[in-house]
Formats: C-alpha cells, sequence, structure tokens
C-alpha cells in the first residue's frame, strides 16, 4: 500500500474528504519522524512504538575485494509492533 491508497482508505473508513484525509496521515507521519528524530519515543497503544538505537562502531569486511573496513557509529529508527498488531497479523 502506497500513501495515497492510505489516505484514500482513511479518507473511505473515516468518512473525511481526500484533502483532510491526506492533511491528518501527514501530521500523523510529520510528528511521528519528527519526535523519533528529537530522540523521543512515540508509542500507540495495541499498534506499536517508535524509537531510536545507536549501534557502536564496528569492522566489517567489503564483500569484493575482501578488504576489512570501519563502520562508523549511527543511530538508526527502530519500530516494534505491539501485541494487538502482532495478533492480527498472525490470523
Amino acid at each position: 500500500m502506497k500513501k495515497a491508497e492510505l489516505i484514500a482508505a482513511v479518507a473511505e473508513k473515516a468518512g473525511l474528504s481526500k484533502k483532510d484525509a491526506e492533511k491528518a496521515v501527514s501530521a500523523v507521519l510529520d510528528t511521528i519522524v519528527e519526535t523519533v528524530a528529537a530522540g523521543d519515543k512515540v508509542a500507540v497503544v495495541g499498534f506499536g512504538s517508535f524509537e531510536t538505537r545507536t549501534r557502536n562502531a564496528r569492522t566489517g569486511l567489503n564483500p569484493r575485494t575482501k578488504e576489512t573496513i570501519k563502520i562508523p557509529a549511527s543511530t538508526q529508527p527502530v519500530f516494534k509492533a505491539g501485541r494487538a498488531f502482532k495478533d492480527a497479523v498472525a490470523k
């Protein structure tokens, strides 16, 4: 499902115009991105949580040249599905 399809589905389920649904979906996504980028956690009960995790620096191997390379430390966004979401997918 692409963003446009998500907007159409939200508009239909919520009884909103596509323009209003687009504003709502965009506002939710933008807020999640801004909050997680600031280092905070977003938890939606029953759906899941969005947060960041820090990966330590490590050494890797270039598969072409077999040369070792240094991979710098980085911060990654992470989503963890909630129990209700997991149960709905498992059925």
